[in-house]
């Protein structure tokens, strides 16, 4: 009688587990997306740095907020010999057409940095792709290119952006170093943190209208040069194809 109530208690425990299992996974295939579920719901990260063996770096302004020291900003990578990338949102597409060609024809990337400004994690699939198709016409038609990297506004970011943002064929790009420059704290502060926190593959972020920027970006330059870095925009320093984003957001090649 005990090893019949023992199979029966066995047997019980077994059917339940085979239940539980069966709506989890029943449940992963009705989620709204129909892909991520209990078993596939892995959080997607955009690209923080990338791994590589060669000394080289991207760094990358955000313009959203006026233009008053861009052409200075221009002029010192010129005399630097260095190509980088900008980051513009629509209304300073618009309010600027004739920068966005000057930035375009000096050799620079133009990123997408969205439509309106937004926290995009909060907008549904569609609000995002407009928010991204909008402001890639707008750049695309002042220079011929469609742009081919995005940074969302303030960082912001879930699986749904990165994913619509690949169904439009950007990589959705952060950065590892943060200049603080937008905290107006002044000249040395920006240098020591940009100069003593890169490393090979690293992605730095400024902002064009930056109050110091006109005396902290050479500094910065000239260290990094001395350091023996080279800087070059943020699509020529990811992987486009094969590659892995690890927990850190640090790509690397497969």
């Amino acid at each position: 009688m005990k090893v019949y109530i023992l199979q029966k208690r066995i047997l019980s425990i077994l059917l339940c587990t085979v239940l539980v299992l069966g709506g989890l996974i029943f449940y992963s295939r009705t989620t709204e997306d129909g892909i991520i579920g209990v078993f596939s719901n892995q959080k997607r990260l955009p690209i923080y740095s990338v791994e590589t063996n060669d000394k080289k770096i991207a760094i990358s302004f955000d313009a959203a907020w006026g233009d008053e020291f861009t052409d200075n900003i221009l002029d010192t990578l010129d005399k630097y010999n260095i190509k980088t990338t900008f980051f513009l949102v629509a209304f300073w597409v618009d309010k600027y057409p004739d920068m966005v060609k000057k930035i375009y024809d000096r050799g620079h990337e133009i990123g997408n940095h969205s439509t309106t400004h937004p926290h995009m994690s909060k907008l549904t699939k569609e609000q995002i792709a407009n928010e991204l198709k909008t402001t890639g016409d707008k750049i695309a038609k002042i220079t011929g290119k469609d742009p081919v990297v995005f940074r969302p506004p303030f960082g912001d970011y879930n699986n749904l952006l990165i994913e619509t943002a690949e169904e439009l064929n950007y990589h959705t790009i952060q950065w590892d170093v943060d200049s603080l420059d937008w905290k107006e704290m002044g000249v040395q502060p920006v240098v020591d943190r940009v100069t003593r926190n890169v490393k090979k593959g690293s992605i730095v972020l400024f902002h064009n209208n930056a109050k110091y920027v006109s005396e902290f970006l050479p500094l910065v330059l000239e260290k990094l040069q001395e350091q023996g870095y080279e800087i070059v925009p943020v699509s020529e320093l990811i992987y486009k194809e094969n590659y892995t984003i690890d927990n850190t957001g640090r790509q690397q090649k497969n």
